[in-house]
């Protein structure tokens, strides 16, 4: 600045002088005060973190890392709305390290690049660290995830990724191994309740006005399905609608309307949330598809999770019905994709389906009833050695280990069906799937016998 001059704003600005602070200062406040309701109520340290305990408690690998002790890139996996968000930022402030938030969604591998770059200028000019943060790292790609691999290796950027699908199937190996996997649970209703309560009361959310009926309370915490934001968001919605009206207090009426959902009486780890299940489950297992989709109803008006209930499906096919309809499983499979793709309300129709089709199919339990007699025999020791002629013999010195010789190839005989012994010695004979004569089993229940006389080379009966 020239002698004698008129300090100029964007100088104090610049220079970091105090009116420059304030300015920025009094900038944050105002965006912070126009901010949606889960975002000013974002956790500012680690004893406001809800949830999560297993890993935040004394010595676990999350606090070590926000504490400062373990500078450890990070991979958060877990459902929506558990703080893997918050967390990443605790990282930052607690270690006191610049940080960058990036979503997989709208960065690139130039966005990318250009972060590692000004990380490792500012490492070197001011050994400032830099957390560099990837919501949704899934949706990169293995070019954009490779881009990575140095940076973290070097430590030039403290990565914290997170995301809602399995890392073992959506990150590449490379990363996966220079970062320490951290699993999120979905939030309890108490957890809920608690940050909910939390934004009710405190300065930063409603500061007390309005208040917050108990049922409606009950009500949202059903609808948030363990997502915090989502429990946050709904009542930010409300209590407009609340003041809109002049209403000192969210009643039920008042939140229904805003969500558009009917309370429904239902408690995801209560009572309610076991029976409905139960009763969901045997009323299908009971060929009885009207139960079913009542209880299907009751659990998507009470805001259950989808993916859960689609879970069920998919392990009822084969619990309860298994060969005597093999489209069963394929049917509760399709549905759990759909669900997974285009999510609800739409995804209830591919529910619905697989529902009624589960309910409808013959049943038999004759394959959970096989694997489970078969597990048994192996917990108990039976694992006797793999038949020679079955060993693999796709190595050098194989075939002078005896692996793999005089095995007879099924296809080079009539019916692609001939003697020879798959099981071990002391299993030789023994039967485990014994298939109904219920549905598509039927025609299993006449076949098998035949097989079995053939491949164990017995007479008829």
């Amino acid at each position: 600045m020239r002698a004698g001059s008129v300090p100029d704003v964007n100088d104090a600005l610049f220079d970091g002088g105090l009116f420059g602070q304030e300015v920025a200062e009094r900038a944050d406040e105002q965006i912070a005060a126009n901010a949606p309701l889960a975002v000013r109520m974002r956790p500012r340290s680690l004893d406001e973190v809800v949830g999560q305990q297993h890993l935040l408690g004394p010595g676990a690998p999350l606090r070590r890392l926000v504490e400062g002790a373990a500078p450890a890139s990070v991979l958060l996996y877990g459902p929506p709305g558990t703080g893997k968000t918050t967390l990443a930022t605790l990282v930052s402030k607690a270690t006191g390290r610049r940080f960058v938030a990036l979503s997989a969604l709208s960065a690139g591998v130039k966005e990318v690049r250009s972060v590692i770059e000004e990380a490792r200028r500012r490492l070197g000019r001011a050994a400032e660290s830099t957390v560099l943060f990837i919501d949704e790292v899934h949706r990169f790609s293995k070019t954009q995830q490779d881009a990575l691999l140095g940076a973290v290796e070097d430590r030039v950027v403290l990565l914290v990724a997170a995301t809602t699908e399995n890392p073992f199937f959506s990150v590449v190996s490379p990363l996966l191994s220079r970062s320490l996997v951290l699993q999120l649970r979905s939030l309890t209703d108490d957890d809920v309740r608690a940050v909910v309560r939390r934004a009710v009361e405190d300065e930063r959310g409603l500061g007390g006005a309005p208040t917050l009926a108990q049922d409606a309370e009950d009500h949202l915490v059903r609808l948030a399905a363990g997502d915090a934001r989502r429990a946050l968001t709904a009542l930010e919605a409300a209590a407009e609608s609340a003041s809109s009206t002049g209403a000192a207090e969210i009643d039920l009426a008042t939140l229904e309307s805003t969500v558009d959902k009917a309370a429904v009486r239902y408690d995801r780890d209560g009572d309610q949330h076991y029976d409905v299940i139960s009763a969901f489950i045997k009323s299908i297992r009971g060929s009885d598809p009207d139960a079913a989709l009542h209880y299907l109803a009751r659990m998507i008006e009470a805001g259950e999770d989808p993916r859960f209930i689609a879970r069920r499906l998919v392990v009822h096919a084969s619990e309860d019905i298994g060969m005597a309809d093999p489209t069963a499983l394929q049917a509760a499979v399709a549905a759990a994709q759909a669900v997974q793709l285009i999510g609800l309300p739409e995804g209830r129709l591919a529910l619905a389906q697989a529902t009624i089709h589960l309910a409808t199919a013959p049943k038999s339990n004759a394959v959970i009833t096989a694997i489970d007699e078969a597990s048994r025999d192996v917990r108990k020791g039976a694992v006797g050695p793999v038949p020679p002629h079955l060993r693999d013999g796709h190595y050098k010195g194989a075939e002078r280990l005896g692996h793999a010789q005089n095995y007879r190839y099924p296809h080079d005989a009539p019916g692609g069906v001939l003697a020879q012994q798959y099981a071990p010695d002391e299993l030789v004979g023994k039967d485990y799937y014994r298939p109904t004569n219920h549905g598509a089993e039927r025609v299993l229940a006449e076949r098998l016998p035949k097989l079995r006389r053939v491949t164990r080379d017995t007479p008829p009966d």
